[in-house]
């Protein structure tokens, strides 16, 4: 019988950071092939890991947002966390919604917009659904040792409070063998993190909770400490750049469409895009300036650059990760079969 291959990353020191619990990742396509459910290939997939593990399927057919509301090349369908070889069956395993399209939502959550003038063709799947199972706030999943939080974008090891960031676009780049930037989160990301959009079916924060222009952190100066100790594992920023100027040429707006995030206004600026300030909370404003990103800097008229010229610079115009080193995803992960 043939087997389900998966990408793995071990516990333990790995590419100059700790990951706190082993790391999964399986592609749908491989899934069907093989005539297998997801909850029977993710119970697989744990019968192979020991240890805490976090296991994440995606749908590089599909698209999603990320947290600040910018649709992405591909998406998760299911998240799991599993220890001992087994998946918790109250609390392990969510799959993720998939939204139709409608007039309604795309005026209810306007970053949407995006949507049939960037992935046309595409079914859009988000987070879980919290009318179906009840979940925390983060949309998290558990078992033993093991969360897998924020629909599978963070996780932790429930015993040594050790955590990892995995920006859903780093991971696409993962299941894509890409390249990925590691390091710490820093203070920028941890600000970043806070720019999020009002989504009834967020794979961060659900039911609409916030909305565009203000923070879901509330934290002042203080949020740039929030995640900034954590390791992460990125996309190359030159994949993020794009993902961020094919959002602003379809027309959405920082700041009042999507989140008004670092690295969003830092793109915008060489665009000459400005945000929508009036829709900006002070909240929000006081954050973004605890990290140098001021109404000054966002207002700062900086020379205007063609798509490729930003694309070539993106390491020098999209701020965070600290100390980061440049990885091909060969040298990150291994394959292995269940």
């Amino acid at each position: 019988m043939s087997k389900l291959k998966y990408r793995y990353i071990p516990e333990g020191d790995h590419c100059g950071i700790h990951i706190p619990i082993s790391i999964a990742m399986v592609d749908y396509a491989d899934v069907k092939a093989l005539g297998l459910g997801m909850k029977e290939a993710c119970d697989k997939i744990a019968a192979e890991i020991p240890g805490p593990a976090g296991i994440n399927m995606f749908d590089m057919t599909a698209t999603t947002t990320n947290s600040d509301g910018v649709m992405i090349d591909g998406s998760m369908t299911c998240m799991a966390a599993s220890d001992y070889g087994k998946i918790n069956k109250e609390f392990g395993y969510l799959e993720m919604v998939e939204l139709p399209y409608s007039d309604e939502l795309i005026q209810a959550e306007p970053h949407l917009k995006q949507w049939k003038v960037n992935y046309p063709d595409r079914k859009l799947l988000m987070g879980p659904d919290p009318e179906k199972k009840n979940i925390p706030i983060h949309n998290a999943v558990l078992t033993g040792r093991a969360g897998n939080n924020n629909s599978a974008t963070e996780m932790m090891n429930s015993i040594t409070m050790e955590e990892l960031l995995l920006p859903v676009t780093g991971q696409l780049e993962i299941m894509r063998d890409g390249k990925v930037e590691i390091g710490g989160t820093g203070y920028i990301i941890s600000v970043g993190i806070g720019m999020v959009v009002g989504e009834k079916y967020g794979r961060i924060v659900p039911n609409r909770q916030w909305k565009c222009g203000e923070s879901a952190h509330k934290s002042g100066e203080y949020a740039k400490f929030l995640k900034s100790h954590i390791p992460i594992i990125a996309a190359d920023k030159s994949v993020y750049v794009k993902y961020i100027i094919q959002a602003l040429r379809a027309g959405v707006v920082p700041g009042r469409d999507i989140g008004a995030s670092p690295a969003v206004l830092a793109v915008a600026r060489h665009m000459h895009i400005l945000p929508d300030f009036d829709n900006m909370t002070e909240g929000s404003m006081v954050e973004m300036a605890s990290v140098g990103f001021t109404r000054e800097w966002m207002e700062e008229k900086v020379e205007k650059l063609s798509d490729d010229e930003i694309i070539a610079k993106a390491h020098e115009i999209i701020p965070g990760v600290e100390n980061p080193k440049l990885f091909n995803v060969q040298d990150v992960v291994s394959v292995r079969y269940a």
